[in-house]
């Protein structure tokens, strides 16, 4: 102790036990020492105090005490674990952080939802008299939870009378566990207490080491390459088990007491649940809506912490409040019982249940104003609480007052109560209601209107395999479902790997697929290498289809993946129902040749071999609509959020046009390689959707409630907003097909208007006013103010919103969490001739700023288009952009309009250029008078052919990225430096050959329009 630095307040211990006894005194003011038979601690129990050791630059976690008894049952995992000095722990941590990250949580809300359905279901059917244990039905339902989501192990505990051994030999570890630190004799006066903990340790880890799903947590640490040990997977498994349901069903318990004893804030949880769930199931999507139950959780976590207390300890000798003198050896235990309740912080009524405070504005100012003072153990598994109740509850005993039972955490005890469900329904309509079966009547005839159809019973199967990595496959995939009602089949869609040893027999099966530079989309990949594997039969009873997508300046690789499905198809045994359709992007509009192939050829041979009837005249005749005005939203859920970092415009002036950069943060757990790809899941313009609400006189924020037979991409079943719909659902940009302009005709009431509309359905009309032009259907009703659309027939028209594909433009060697893109904003006249076009996801990126959040996901690029790896000597061409490692010699040839408009990133290119990293040649093609009187990069290339020829000469790689022109210029100047350079007597064929020879090895391409 140093000089002047006063003594820590102690009260007396007393011979053998210590201060035992002391351990619930509150009268030794904010800081006091207590000792124990083997352990001595201060405790801090108000917020100033914990506040101070939370900052982790002067302290850390200790596990001294009950956590380091509980090390007997799982060692170094994650909650026992030293941290960092303990290598199982950095393994574990970064291995499990990605296993178990927040998309990971969301997918396991099934699991969820089927385990508490079960808790409903118990209560509801054992009746209004019954007595229900509280804590250990909520123990049952947690245990169940985490077993089930965490290891896919069932404990099936409500289908027993008696509780898992496995929960009886946790209690009493967690038990033995408090008990051994304030033992005040030797170990030899407890041998049987022992011999006991090791029994209930040994139960512990048998039950962890039979789940057969395991395995899948031996992922491998990115940063030391090594895989979680047999026993850290197990000291894992026992922790989630552990920690994961003992803290959250004390948790529930707690709150339910708290909701029972103060009515009042019952019946507002009960309310929110009326609003924002209804008598439906509860879906993934109600639950950031539930403001008010995720507030009374907070204040239940806040006034029972299931841990009410954790270990810190300084990093080196320090003081604190002010004058404290503590070392390293110190054990400093923060008392949440005190500190959550400190006045300072929540005022006078910090002792009372009151949900309000918590609410997400209140809870944050209390945050930001009071760090540290809301620290309950384990609040990272709300996910699987929260599950509102629909009916009331009274407690068996009014006068009942609480009495807490302790191991490592706390609960009620002795908490009954009598359940009785509201509005008297029974348990089969709870039953319908939980699983979504249940209709009510009464609500939906005032929801839908009087003339709705009843709903048509589907035909056969039809199966929708996809194969694709920029989304078009898969996008062609769901309207093809969508078309299936009117055809009465009942399809079903999933990517092509999913019909790996399980293509169906039962119905046509229909395969749409893409080639990526000869190459399987990712999403086919296995399903591609089992149809080759295979030698003989096998799949007979098999009837197929396949339709390809691919681009011809991939000349050797054009359609081989779609070829290759179909001819190993045949040769296997199955059976072709059409020959192999396909779509050429590079002069074709995909969509509409898909639609031809789709109307004109596969629906009507599906139909005759499978005796398919066409059901109604309409696509959209199962589609159901009516408005309304209540407050629910819905949310997208294919795509992971990035934060905006930054937006700027790297143009100057609106003659260069509007080039942008956005910089992103990436999700946790999202990694990318230089090259690849960032799709984008935009939304419509506003100005687009405003023409669209216009047209239909609906307000911004009328709501529409959609009801469909077959399948859809869009919101059903609940009440959303219409511009919801229209900015996140549907495409209101797209060419209208064919059979829309048809449909419209037939609600025209003007004769000339019919005819016209007509004439514009027809082949060559069609070709040249509407697919060459660009016209929607949103267009054509805007062009047609007397027609008569109903706006179910117009919402049922308009494709599904897809993502959009961006290059990377940023190397992960910078900062691997960020990413960069690099864009053109499309706002041009539209060619309809209706005022301007804006890129839907351009414009989308550029309304961007920092701090918005984007739903994207990384796609990896193709083998061939990736840089030599580091330190190899290989020399690079890049032609329009470049970005990447540190290089070997390499040229980048660079096309922009103006030095002084779009020369993009010249202080970052000049500065790589001054370090050596690469050679910049510039074209401007409206100052080429600055770039030696070349305009095009194709002209620069062929100018500069003897240093392209001589790095040619060093097996250079040659990168190209920019539109199909610039791709198309290149690949002719690269010929004709062939030709050149080449064998005497090339000709010009043979020089095409020996380019196309190079495509994916040492000529990669990036094309973008």
């Amino acid at each position: 102790m140093t000089k002047g630095s006063p003594v820590i307040p102690q009260p007396p211990p007393k011979p053998f036990i210590g201060n035992v006894t002391d351990v619930d005194s509150t009268n030794y003011g904010p800081i006091f020492k207590l000792d124990f038979p083997n352990q001595n601690f201060i405790v801090l129990s108000p917020w100033e105090g914990v506040n101070e050791v939370c900052d982790d630059k002067r302290f850390e976690k200790s596990i001294e005490d009950d956590l380091d008894q509980l090390r007997a049952a799982v060692n170094d995992g994650l909650l026992t674990s030293r941290g960092e000095s303990e290598e199982n722990w950095g393994i574990a941590h970064r291995v499990l952080v990605t296993v178990f990250g927040p998309l990971s949580i969301r997918a396991m809300f099934g699991e969820m939802h089927e385990v508490a359905t079960q808790l409903a279901l118990k209560w509801c059917r054992q009746g209004p008299g019954a007595r229900l244990d509280m804590s250990e039905d909520f123990t049952r339902l947690t245990l169940d939870t985490v077993a089930l989501c965490s290891m896919g192990f069932r404990f099936n505990l409500y289908y027993s009378e008696n509780l898992h051994p496995f929960i009886r030999a946790m209690a009493e570890v967690l038990t033995e566990a408090g008990k051994r630190t304030q033992r005040p004799l030797h170990k030899m006066f407890y041998r049987s207490a022992d011999k006991k903990f090791q029994s209930n340790i040994d139960l512990l880890r048998s039950t962890a080491r039979r789940d057969l799903l395991s395995a899948m947590l031996n992922g491998v640490d990115a940063k030391t390459g090594k895989t979680m040990t047999d026993e850290s997977i197990i000291d894992n498994l026992i922790t989630f088990l552990v920690a994961g349901h003992e803290t959250t069903a004390g948790t529930l318990s707690f709150m339910m007491y708290n909701f029972l004893k103060n009515p009042e804030t019952y019946r507002k949880a009960q309310s929110e649940v009326d609003e924002v769930i209804g008598t439906g199931p509860v879906k993934l999507e109600h639950i950031p809506n539930l403001k008010y139950v995720n507030a009374a959780i907070r204040e239940t976590l806040r006034l029972s912490a299931p841990i009410n207390a954790f270990f810190r300890r300084s990093k080196e000798n320090t003081t604190i409040l002010g004058k404290y003198l503590i070392t390293p050896n110190d054990q400093l235990l923060c008392f949440l019982g005190v500190s959550h309740l400190d006045p300072a912080v929540y005022g006078p009524s910090a002792d009372i249940f009151e949900p309000e405070r918590m609410l997400d504005e209140s809870f944050d100012r209390i945050s930001r104003e009071f760090p540290h003072s809301w620290k309950p153990f384990g609040t990272g598994m709300r996910a699987c609480i929260g599950r509102p109740f629909a009916w009331q509850e009274i407690m068996d005993d009014p006068s009942y007052e609480l009495k807490i039972l302790e191991t490592l955490t706390v609960r009620p005890k002795d908490f009954y109560v009598k359940a009785r469900p509201r509005g008297g329904i029974t348990p089969i309509e709870m039953e319908a209601r939980l699983t979504g079966s249940f209709v009510d009547h009464a609500a939906l005839n005032a929801a839908v209107a009087k003339d709705v159809q009843p709903k048509t019973t589907l035909g056969r199967e039809l199966a929708i395999f996809f194969g694709s990595d920029s989304g078009t496959c898969e996008f062609v995939a769901h309207k093809l479902a969508s078309d299936a009602a009117m055809h009465v089949f009942n399809p079903s869609i999933a990517p092509l790997d999913s019909a790996k040893d399980a293509l169906p027999t039962d119905g046509p099966v229909v395969i749409l697929t893409a080639s990526y530079e000869g190459k399987p989309p990712q999403n086919a990949t296995q399903c591609v290498e089992w149809l080759e594997a295979m030698d003989g039969g096998g799949i007979e009873g098999v009837n197929y289809a396949v339709w390809g997508c691919g681009h011809t300046d991939w000349v050797k690789t054009f359609q081989r993946i779609p070829k290759l499905v179909d001819s190993r198809l045949e040769a296997l045994g199955a059976t072709s129902i059409i020959p192999l359709g396909h779509t050429d992007a590079k002069d074709r509009d995909v969509f509409s040749d898909f639609e031809a192939w789709s109307e004109n050829t596969l629906w009507p041979a599906i139909k005759a071999k499978f005796s398919g009837s066409k059901g109604i005249d309409t696509a959209i005749s199962a589609l159901r609509v009516s408005f309304s005005m209540p407050r629910i939203s819905s949310l997208r859920q294919d795509v992971k959020e990035a934060l905006g970092t930054e937006a700027r415009c790297l143009t100057k002036g609106s003659a260069f046009g509007e080039k942008r950069h956005l910089g992103l943060r990436l999700p946790t757990g999202i990694n990318y390689t230089t090259g690849d790809y960032l799709t984008v899941l935009p939304h419509n313009p506003r100005e687009v959707v405003n023409r669209t609400l216009r047209r239909f006189s609906l307000a911004w924020n009328a709501h529409v409630f959609i009801q469909t037979t077959g399948p859809t991409s869009l919101p059903v079943g609940m009440s959303v907003p219409v511009s919801d719909v229209l900015s996140s659902y549907v495409e209101l940009s797209m060419p209208a097909a064919k059979r829309n302009i048809t449909t419209l005709a037939q609600y025209a009431t003007d004769p000339v208007v019919r005819s016209g509309l007509s004439d514009l359905a027809s082949g060559e009309n069609y070709e040249s006013r509407v697919r060459d032009k660009k016209m929607s259907v949103l267009d054509i009703v805007m062009a047609n103010p007397t027609l008569a659309l109903p706006g179910e027939y117009f919402l049922a028209m308009l494709p599904p919103m897809r993502v959009r594909q961006y290059s990377i433009s940023s190397s992960p060697l910078a900062d691997p969490g960020l990413a960069t893109l690099t864009y053109s904003v499309l706002n041009e006249p539209a060619l309809s001739g209706q005022g301007q076009h804006n890129g839907v996801a351009s414009s989308y990126l550029a309304s961007l700023r920092p701090g918005d959040k984007i739903q994207i996901a990384v796609r990896p690029a193709n083998g061939g288009f990736r840089l030599p790896k580091a330190k190899d000597p290989t020399p690079c061409v890049f032609i329009a952009a470049g970005t990447g490692n540190n290089l070997a010699p390499a040229l980048l040839f660079f096309g922009c309009r103006s030095p002084e408009g779009d020369d993009l990133y010249r202080e970052e290119l000049d500065e790589w250029e001054a370090h050596g990293a690469v050679k910049v040649l510039r074209a401007f093609s409206r100052n080429s008078d600055q770039s030696e009187g070349y305009k095009y990069v194709q002209d620069l290339l062929w100018k500069k052919r003897e240093s392209v020829g001589r790095f040619w000469g060093q097996d250079t790689k040659i990168f190209v990225c920019g539109s199909s022109k610039v791709a198309d210029g290149e690949k002719e100047a690269l010929i004709k430096i062939m030709l050149e350079r080449g064998t005497a007597g090339m000709t010009t064929k043979e020089a095409e050959a020996w380019f196309e020879e190079q495509r994916n090895e040492r000529y990669a391409v990036d094309v973008f329009d």
